[in-house]
């Protein structure tokens, strides 16, 4: 395929995932006092009780403009299927012009680390709260994009470096992780200019790139010994599969499997778009882990 008609197919996929309205959550809870530090709840759409669950986290690059709505409609698919479903805000990068840039700046460092570690470690106490038919004893992490490295992460905060203040004495208890399209591995992102330069920005640059990275980057935090899978378009142009697959590499590296599902002719957006196949494959993928 040309470059010409693989940008159309694109931005037909693109359009695609944000044609769909943003549905309204069951439940909405606070896990801090600031506003983005909220999670909206889904109910299985069957009324079942002892429902697994799925945290969303989504994706944009962590970068402010992009929030949980554009989500929303893949969460309330996957309660279509059956899940209970918490789909978590955490903050943003800013647009504050001196901050590294004159453009949007990807997150904010350390509070969006902060967010999602207090995300997760308020879950099980919301969910008793606000979804009580949800088993939080099954609990799978999905995330598309920058939220893929932000669920790899959530999942190997017991292997961060000792002295970090997410990190937890032992593996979270989680039914595994399904990441999509992730910026899984710096490195390799960095080399590609993912998203414009996003990583860099949610780092910072020289000094605090180097400091931070083994602290945020996933492919530093292996093996984990939760079971991984990354579901990954081949014709993504936004992340592109050589990160996935570098990712991949690492973890073996490392003496750990991780699950690498590529789709033919399948760009970044169809896997959180339910209107697109992949994202039945997706949620089959979750399925998989966490009945």
């Amino acid at each position: 395929m040309s470059d010409s008609a693989a940008r159309d197919r694109d931005a037909v996929e693109t359009e695609s995932a944000f044609s769909h309205p943003a549905v309204a959550p069951d439940a909405t809870a606070a896990y801090g006092d600031h506003p983005d530090q909220v999670i909206d709840f889904y109910a299985p759409r069957d009324g079942r009780a002892g429902a697994p669950v799925v945290v969303v986290l989504h994706g944009g690059a962590w970068r402010a403009p992009y929030d949980r709505l554009h989500v929303t409609p893949f969460a309330d698919f996957l309660a279509r299927r059956g899940f209970a479903v918490a789909n978590v805000e955490y903050r943003r990068g800013s647009e504050i012009p001196q901050q590294r840039g004159s453009g949007p700046v990807a997150g904010r460092w350390p509070e969006t680390f902060d967010d999602v570690a207090a995300a997760m470690d308020a879950l099980p106490g919301l969910l008793a709260a606000v979804l009580p038919q949800a088993d939080a004893r099954r609990i799978v992490v999905t995330g598309h994009s920058a939220g893929g490295q932000l669920a790899l992460w959530a999942a190997a905060r017991h292997v961060l470096p000792e002295g970090s203040p997410w990190r937890l004495a032992a593996a979270p208890p989680l039914r595994g992780v399904v990441a999509l399209a992730p910026i899984a591995d710096f490195g390799t992102a960095v080399e590609l200019d993912v998203c414009s330069g996003a990583v860099g920005q949610l780092l910072g640059s020289d000094e605090d790139f180097d400091a931070r990275s083994p602290y945020a980057d996933p492919a530093a935090l292996l093996p984990t010994g939760i079971a991984t899978a990354i579901v990954q378009g081949r014709a993504d142009l936004t992340v592109p599969q050589a990160v996935a697959e570098a990712f991949v590499d690492a973890a073996a590296k490392a003496g750990e499997t991780v699950g690498l599902t590529l789709l033919e002719d399948v760009g970044h957006f169809p896997l959180i778009d339910p209107a697109a196949d992949a994202c039945a494959v997706v949620a089959e993928e979750i399925a998989q882990l966490a009945w």
